[in-house]
């Protein structure tokens, strides 16, 4: 019998794969970055850049002054949190209740933060997030005996 899993909590862990797929081909990217310096310099001139995606031109020419260390402690960081973020979205897959603790916690920890940046300056992308982790929290506060399934 296929297991029937509530839409939200589907649009969930498709987010978290989501942010867990960004968050590890930025970590490949800072590391590799790490090798090659001049590859995010030839990035960063390209034209596909230079007509279409400013903010990923900003964001590359900072980049590109940072020193080796700061790029390797961002591409692990980012690693990590790729894990974790992939971690918590298989736990929801499964329904299990270390998921569910894990993301509440999380999601918990970073709404104060994300307060703190919108009232520094609304942003589309800044809004989004923080609805979205409101979203995510409400639901899961309100279903999750519904969803655990135990350790």
């Amino acid at each position: 019998m296929k297991k029937h899993h509530a839409p939200a909590l589907i649009a969930i862990v498709l987010y978290k794969t989501f942010v867990a797929s960004l968050l590890a081909v930025t970590s490949i990217a800072l590391l590799f970055a790490l090798k090659n310096p001049q590859f995010l310099e030839r990035i960063s001139q390209s034209y596909l850049l230079e007509t279409k995606l400013k903010i990923i031109e900003f964001i590359l020419e900072k980049l590109i002054i940072l020193n080796p260390h700061k790029l390797f402690f961002g591409g692990l960081a980012a690693a990590l949190y790729a894990t974790l973020t992939a971690v918590e979205a298989v736990g929801l897959w499964y329904e299990r209740d270390w998921a569910t603790i894990l993301v509440l916690v999380l999601v918990s920890i970073s709404i104060p933060p994300e307060i703190y940046e919108l009232v520094h300056g609304i942003t589309v992308l800044k809004l989004a997030v923080f609805i979205t982790n409101v979203a995510i929290l409400w639901y899961l506060l309100h279903h999750w005996p519904k969803h655990g399934k135990g350790a």
